[in-house]
């Protein structure tokens, strides 16, 4: 059971999310808090899978509070994804540097949030499709030049990570190479380390700006 906290200061979006993802099998809503203060002190209690986490709230913003929960030991294992809309490319940039392992549109289609959570719950990273661009764009202004080059990748590397930058998840990289998920997550960790990338979403941005 994925087991899921929703953080936004709006009750009637709250709702709206919980209404959506408590109709899966596999999806607990466990929790909801209205500010970032409330979220941090839930995903330490109640330590979530998954934080669906809005920006803009009073009190303790969405990044304050993406930041406090990725550092607290406490909070271990919980993953955040960030609630955006089109004009808050600024404050999606700062949460993923932060370490949140990816963004989602408020106005997603149900299916996308629903994969959404279970993309970011195995592991991988979520990227809205629309989004992704300009995010990459606004990456590629700001983040220092990286002078890594793919050159100490093997080839089954290379093909993982190519499949990775299209956005597949593990699962469905191991359905096209004939490999086990296990293989997949494996050659990915090696990809981040010779890379000297932190997670996937670096590594997409990496792969569009080098």
């Amino acid at each position: 059971m994925i087991r899921v906290v929703l953080v936004d200061d709006q009750a009637l979006v709250r709702g709206g999310l919980r209404a959506i993802l408590d109709g899966e099998d596999d999806i607990d809503v466990v929790g909801e808090a209205g500010d970032g203060a409330q979220a941090l002190r839930l995903t330490a209690e109640l330590r979530p899978d998954v934080v669906l986490m809005d920006v803009k709230m009073p009190g303790m913003d969405g990044l304050a509070a993406t930041r406090r929960i990725l550092a607290d030991p406490m909070c271990r294992g919980s993953k955040v994804v960030v609630l955006t809309t089109f004009d808050l490319d600024e404050y999606v940039y700062e949460a993923l540097r932060l370490g949140a392992s990816g963004f989602l549109l408020k106005d997603s289609d149900p299916l996308e949030l629903i994969h959404g959570v279970r993309v970011v719950a195995r592991g991988d990273a979520m990227l809205s499709p629309r989004v992704t661009a300009r995010l990459i764009g606004e990456f590629a202004h700001r983040v220092r030049p990286m002078r890594k080059t793919f050159d100490a990748l093997t080839e089954r590397e290379r093909e993982v990570m190519d499949r990775v930058v299209a956005g597949l998840s593990n699962e469905e990289i191991a359905r096209e190479l004939f490999l086990s998920p296990a293989t997949v997550k494996t050659h990915v960790s090696r990809i981040l380390g010779k890379l000297g990338v932190r997670d996937r979403v670096q590594l997409v941005v990496l792969a569009h700006t080098t």
